[in-house]
């Protein structure tokens, strides 16, 4: 997505501001920056251990640094230069990619973490929807409970034994933490 490649432009952007070409010079980074998009479009991601150019069009792009190949016998060099420029900004992108890539997942995995609950474990109920409890909104308790679990219905709800006053719910109530 935009904001994804967005950050990634500007981890390049911040390494182009330290990064010196062979010569000591430091070149206008912006016209590298087209660099970046194929590099994004031609990564494996987590999510569909595809790359979003296959996804989108049935292949991978040629990177433009491909073209140019060492064993020619004439290569100017500021072509080869330029070469050098564009493999290590692209050997820099795809570690700041892949660092963000197992980021993400690492956050992600923590955040959806299969429950352990077992039959008989204690649980609380989240209050927010309960339109039967009497008082102002502010002063509603956020959670009732404990209850105890009756059964596991897939792998994010439960079915709880819920008190005689909130015996006009249903007791099938959604997994969350």
């Amino acid at each position: 997505d935009d904001s994804n490649i967005r950050g990634h432009g500007k981890k390049f952007c911040a390494y182009g501001l330290e990064f010196k070409d062979s010569d000591g010079f430091t070149h206008d980074w912006c016209t590298l920056l087209p660099a970046l998009e194929p590099e994004y479009k031609t990564s494996i991601h987590a999510s569909t251990n595809e790359t979003p150019a296959i996804l989108e069009k049935g292949w991978n792009p040629k990177l433009p640094q491909d073209s140019l190949r060492k064993d020619l016998v004439e290569i100017h060099p500021t072509a080869a230069s330029f070469k050098g420029i564009l493999d290590k900004a692209r050997k820099h992108a795809v570690k700041c990619m892949e660092d963000s890539f197992a980021y993400a997942k690492d956050k992600w995995d923590k955040s959806h973490a299969t429950p352990d609950f077992k039959v008989g474990d204690l649980v609380l109920v989240s209050t927010t929807n309960f339109n039967n409890i009497k008082g102002c909104k502010k002063l509603k308790d956020s959670f009732a409970g404990p209850f105890v679990i009756k059964a596991l219905h897939v792998k994010y709800a439960v079915e709880v034994d819920l008190s005689e006053e909130l015996s006009n719910k249903h007791p099938t109530f959604p997994v969350s933490w």
